[in-house]
């Protein structure tokens, strides 16, 4: 038996709150730590946990600002500050993620040396990592741009995360049966890019998930209100992805 935790790092959107990054969470299974979305401000909430130098890798759901800006200043504190790299942190992202960092990175006519800090890897539907005690299946998912959910085991325990994503069968597959399904709840209407509370709701229920998180609540929910209309919709408890919050798993 193998253990899983999450750790709420940010849960913000579109744009970080006092006291709350935007999207990002630290995945640890033992002294295996993977550092899942980078939104602004999860850098310095991942350094209470661990190091840049400790982590086993990056996972990347999705190229929007508030899910991978802080990999700019990451870039930056792995090249030129006080971490030492024994290689560089794996960084596993939809396709173009080395080139659209570089793009951003680059400010004369030499390229920068993104590879230095990360060694990327491209994201597919039904990419398989493993990491450590640790499985990462991801599967594409319903964004309206390359975007990927992912479900995470360690032994027994079992974690599916939606990314931003549409209601899809994608994310029920992902979460089939699992321990926690970690699903945005962005907004209060429908949408074709992101999860209701109620969408989230069904999604695990449908799944057989015993547990649902809510997060990437939007600004114009509460997170009670979240909550509250998920449960709506599953039977099972449910959670807000607040910021410091710890889930042990299973």
């Amino acid at each position: 038996m193998s253990d899983l935790s999450l750790t709420v790092l940010g849960s913000a959107t579109p744009y970080a709150e006092p006291g709350n990054p935007c999207s990002g969470y630290l995945v640890s299974s033992g002294e295996t730590h993977v550092w899942l979305d980078a939104g602004p401000g999860t850098l310095a909430e991942l350094r209470r946990h661990t190091g840049l130098d400790r982590l086993a890798a990056i996972w990347i759901s999705h190229l929007h600002a508030d899910h991978c800006a802080d990999l700019l200043t990451a870039y930056y504190g792995a090249l030129f500050a006080d971490v030492e790299l024994p290689a560089p942190i794996p960084l596993f992202g939809p396709p173009g993620i080395a080139d659209r960092l570089a793009g951003f990175l680059t400010n004369g006519p030499s390229r920068s040396p993104v590879e230095r800090a990360f060694a990327a890897q491209e994201l597919s539907d039904g990419h398989r990592a493993e990491i450590g005690p640790m499985t990462f299946t991801a599967a594409a998912v319903e964004h309206r741009m390359p975007a990927f959910g992912v479900r995470i085991e360690a032994g027994v325990a079992s974690l599916a995360y939606s990314g931003d994503s549409a209601p899809c069968p994608a994310v029920t597959s992902l979460a089939k049966n699992c321990d926690a399904l970690l699903c945005e709840a962005d907004g209060p209407a429908p949408s074709e890019a992101h999860h209701t509370p109620e969408d989230a709701g069904e999604a695990a229920s449908g799944a057989g998930a015993r547990r649902l998180i809510v997060t990437h609540v939007g600004p114009f929910l509460t997170p009670g209100d979240a909550v509250t209309r998920a449960a709506a919709r599953f039977e099972g408890p449910v959670a807000y992805a607040a910021p410091g919050a710890v889930f042990h798993l299973p």
